[in-house]
């Protein structure tokens, strides 16, 4: 019966309602089964809700788990308090998606000191001490604004060589590639890493300006938000890096609205990162030019580093997920349709 009702808060997750708050029994399980307790930052955005299913579908209705998931709603203290709840319960394993990387110390500590292994996934934590943590898996955000930041830099050599000579024979005046970019959580990894990337490009290339940095929080409504209003302002954008797709779509219809066109043929060059199947299909289209990947789909591979951990066998401090990036030329129908998430 224990299972049965921690399934149904996980599932309740899954299907974006407002979290799964149930926590283990004091009780012990009466079929051994190896605990663990889940902290998710929230769920935010398409590839959030894809992130749980991968880790329920993985772990809940396996017999030999017990997997205990609380939903932070992006906020860090409930994920300290989450923490908490699974040391005095007594859990075998406790996996953490953190809101932000700092303020993580004092509440790892304790676990350490409990005796109970931590799996960091997704973002990271900055703590001083990585023993205080079995492993990180997650993605290679820097690695991802890098890919973002080269697809942008070949398009803008391209254009910029067919421009190399004037109608009348004379060499055209350097045009500013203006950026506007849209920012996820402020403090998450994925923020800091994908932010770095395009500030670093900026800084190396003198044609190059963002013209403002807006926050979006990873959601799609923000995103809205804070692009209706901007517009309203400054409609003068070629580029549009949005640091996730849900806050892509916010400002889809934030531009639409405006009467700003974008994708393929547009004023506005759009880089997305998650890759989810609506961005895919949006990317096919030719409405977004650039989706950079950040797979999602953990949970096989959280399970490896669990048992392999329970096997006494040694697992690597940090471990990266694949991905790639696309455009329309990489996709095909059948390739967006066959997305799982």
């Amino acid at each position: 019966m224990r299972r049965f009702f921690s399934i149904l808060l996980c599932i309740s997750m899954i299907l974006g309602l407002a979290g799964c708050t149930g926590t283990k029994p004091t009780e012990p399980t009466e079929n051994g089964a190896f605990v663990i307790g889940f902290s998710q930052v929230g769920s935010e955005s398409d590839w959030r809700i894809a992130n749980t299913k991968s880790m329920t579908d993985t772990f809940a209705f396996d017999a030999d788990y017990e997997f205990i998931m609380e939903n932070a709603r992006q906020k860090q203290e409930n994920q300290f308090a989450s923490v908490r709840r699974f040391i005095l319960d007594g859990v075998d394993l406790i996996i953490i998606a953190p809101t932000v990387e700092e303020g993580w110390l004092t509440v790892l500590t304790e676990v350490h000191d409990a005796g109970i292994p931590v799996i960091i996934m997704d973002r990271s934590v900055a703590v001083w001490d990585d023993n205080l943590y079995l492993t990180n898996i997650g993605s290679d955000f820097l690695r991802q604004g890098n890919l973002a930041v080269e697809w942008l830099e070949q398009e803008t050599a391209k254009e910029t060589l067919s421009e190399e000579e004037e109608p009348d024979g004379s060499t055209p005046v350097e045009t500013t590639v203006k950026i506007l970019h849209l920012q996820g959580t402020i403090g998450a990894t994925a923020q800091i890493q994908r932010t770095k990337a395009l500030e670093d490009a900026v800084a190396a290339h003198s044609d190059w300006v963002i013209t403002s940095q807006l926050y979006g929080d990873f959601t799609e409504a923000k995103a809205y938000e804070v692009m209706t209003e901007y517009l309203k302002e400054n409609q003068d954008i070629d580029v549009l890096y949005s640091e996730n797709d849900n806050m892509t779509f916010g400002a889809m219809r934030a531009l639409d609205e405006a009467g700003i066109t974008y994708g393929e043929g547009g004023q506005v060059k759009i880089i997305t990162f998650d890759a989810t199947k609506e961005a895919l299909q949006y990317c096919l289209d030719g409405r977004i030019n650039l989706c950079v990947e950040c797979n999602p789909m953990f949970g096989p591979q959280v399970k490896d580093l669990i048992e392999k951990y329970r096997n006494g066998e040694t697992i690597p401090k940090h471990v990266y997920v694949d991905e790639s990036a696309y455009t329309s030329k990489d996709l095909t129908q059948e390739f967006v349709d066959a997305r799982e998430y």
